[in-house]
């Protein structure tokens, strides 16, 4: 076991190589409804902010939003596993990302000893989208095109809001609710989000916090630490990554692709793994680089 002294010696090139740099992080999995797996995530990331990281927090609360649409008596509808969202499901959506879960992340960073600020993708114009062309699924086994309703596609990140609350020693927390171009409100997917400000704030890393302990093989038997894009392609490719990672592993390889230097997928349920992953030389989870 290494003493309390090895372990701050170990972190020490870290904090430097990341100091002044930009790190988007995505909370999502248990700890939107877990209070105290929230609270310790936040409690790390207000660790990094204080150690001279500029630290931008992306969330998602997709259970959340089926769990007050149940008690305000509506039925989530999913086709093909995608939710679709009537105008009814949309407010209660934002009712539920920007108005408790965005302002609950916030007031954790303030009982951190931290300020953040909480957006959704309209404050600033920051995420502008379009709505979601129809959706082929397979549906018992019968391709159909789905309309998924008021949910966006991303068109554009104006990252200038974000880069103001940085210089001022904020950190800002959004919530995956976009702005379209005629004023009207678009649920988007959060890794999609977080990959696509990650881009725009040209960040160093990407973080995807969720429920498993990195990309994993199709049986769960085994983390792969280390993956350049080529790899992680290839393994999509062979069906050798997990069906529910295949979004986030398309997300992190998306930013990576397009200028954020790494991406980690980290399983955000165990306490600390966020400072584990990156000041510790063998890290918790996967990262995702160029080569």
């Amino acid at each position: 076991m290494m003493k309390r002294e090895d372990v701050l010696i170990e972190a020490l090139p870290y904090i430097q190589q990341f100091h002044g740099k930009t790190i988007v992080i995505k909370l999502g999995g248990h700890a939107m409804v877990d209070p105290v797996v929230l609270e310790n995530a936040i409690r790390d990331a207000v660790l990094l902010h204080y150690v001279g990281i500029r630290v931008v927090l992306v969330h998602g609360g997709g259970p959340e939003i089926s769990e007050k649409m149940k008690a305000m008596g509506k039925e989530s509808v999913f086709v093909g596993g995608l939710r679709v969202t009537d105008q009814e499901t949309l407010e209660i959506a934002q009712m539920v990302l920007v108005g408790k879960i965005n302002k609950g992340i916030v007031s954790l960073i303030a009982k951190c000893g931290a300020r953040g600020v909480g957006l959704s993708g309209s404050d600033g114009n920051l995420i502008i989208a379009k709505k979601m062309d129809l959706q082929r699924v397979d549906v018992g086994g019968i391709q159909r095109e789905v309309d998924l309703g008021h949910v966006g596609e991303i068109e554009w990140i104006d990252p200038a809001i974000l880069n103001t609350l940085l210089e001022k020693n904020y950190i800002p927390v959004i919530s995956p609710i976009a702005i379209d171009r005629s004023g009207g409100s678009l649920n988007i997917n959060a890794d999609t989000a977080a990959g696509d400000i990650a881009v725009a704030l040209k960040a160093y890393k990407l973080i995807n916090m969720t429920d498993v302990d990195g990309v994993m093989d199709k049986g769960r038997t085994k983390v792969f630490r280390k993956l350049t894009i080529t790899e992680a392609n290839e393994l999509q490719k062979s069906g050798a990554i997990g069906e529910g990672m295949i979004p986030k592993v398309n997300s992190v390889i998306k930013a990576v692709e397009n200028g954020v230097c790494y991406a980690h997928v980290i399983n955000g349920n165990v306490e600390h793994n966020l400072i584990l992953e990156l000041f510790t030389r063998d890290g918790v989870g996967t990262m995702i680089s160029r080569k």
